[in-house]
């Protein structure tokens, strides 16, 4: 099969190279997914995960990607809840080969079933971003209606999923970004926006949830903005500099079946859009990983030609 690999952590992008791999192995609890689309993380040829197992040794080379919607072809021994011939989407191990290539093997508790209504681009922008921004604002800050939220990040692809998550909930919600993405940020339904590049952050005064994706010295001015009782939450990177009378949280997206689930439903009942940005093939998978190549909104990669 091809696939998209990744040898030497020196390379960084130019690293990234079409391959021809054997076929995955189904190990107990696993299914082997025909991959048609898939999502990845721009930062993830930083993560340990990319080139080591969890015993630490080295795995390379490795196929990135965590992120996939594809057809069930084969089920591992005690696999349950999968059939051959099923639509699915989710998410693939941090430390195993991941979802740019076209066959991989995932445990089948980390897919969930895919509507036939939904379209395999879409449903691939869906599983770490739409995890990440419910985790985020409910798990970790536990956002209720009538409280305030401010998203850096909001036209990417999990800040545009949390903004839309936080207005359905009865948030005031606030986006940061670029002069750009403000119409997309507003359209979304942010109640306002913030320049970064232009507009003073401080002048958002206080809000009960800051749920930061950029880090440095956003993640550290941020901190000010949280007031008493309310949480900072962020994915960049650990917090060194807290709020004075609130929490912080720094975490990493858990995989989660049952609301995997309750996403695409929202998703087919229009409550919830994920921003699909560019849509590329596998073979230019490192041109999509270039920071001057990025779009508001998740970029997909099509693995597959047909839908």
């Amino acid at each position: 099969m091809q696939a998209i690999t990744v040898q030497d952590r020196d390379a960084g992008i130019s690293g990234l190279a079409l391959t021809e791999l054997p076929s995955p192995h189904a190990a107990e609890n696993d299914v082997i997914v025909q991959v048609h689309a898939a999502g990845f993380t721009p930062g993830e040829l930083d993560w340990p995960g990319t080139w080591t197992d969890r015993a630490g040794r080295d795995r390379t080379p490795s196929v990135p990607g965590h992120e996939l919607s594809g057809v069930v072809t084969a089920l591992g021994y005690g696999t349950t809840g999968l059939t051959v011939g099923q639509r699915v989407f989710g998410l693939t191990d941090w430390a195993r080969n991941g979802s740019l290539a076209q066959y991989t093997a995932v445990e089948a508790r980390n897919l969930a079933p895919l509507a036939a209504d939904i379209d395999h681009v879409t449903a691939a922008a869906l599983p770490i971003s739409g995890l990440t921004a419910w985790q985020a604002l409910f798990d970790h800050a536990r956002l209720t209606a009538g409280q305030s939220v401010l998203i850096h990040g909001a036209a990417g692809g999990v800040g545009s999923l949390a903004v839309q998550l936080a207005r359905e909930a009865g948030a005031r919600t606030i986006g940061t970004g670029r002069a750009a993405d403000r119409d997309t940020v507003l359209g979304l339904g942010a109640d306002a926006f913030v320049d970064l590049q232009a507009e003073r952050l401080e002048d958002v005064g206080e809000v009960d949830v800051v749920f930061d994706v950029i880090g440095g010295e956003i993640l550290e001015r941020s901190t000010a903005l949280v007031r008493l009782g309310g949480t900072l939450v962020t994915i960049a990177e650990p917090v060194t500099v807290h709020p004075r009378e609130g929490r912080a949280v720094f975490f990493v997206v858990e995989p989660d079946r049952v609301r995997l689930a309750d996403l695409a439903q929202r998703l087919r009942e229009g409550r919830l859009k994920p921003l699909v940005g560019a849509v590329r093939p596998l073979a230019e998978t490192a041109a999509a990983f270039a920071p001057d190549k990025r779009t508001p909104g998740k970029t997909i990669i099509r693995v597959t030609g047909d839908d």
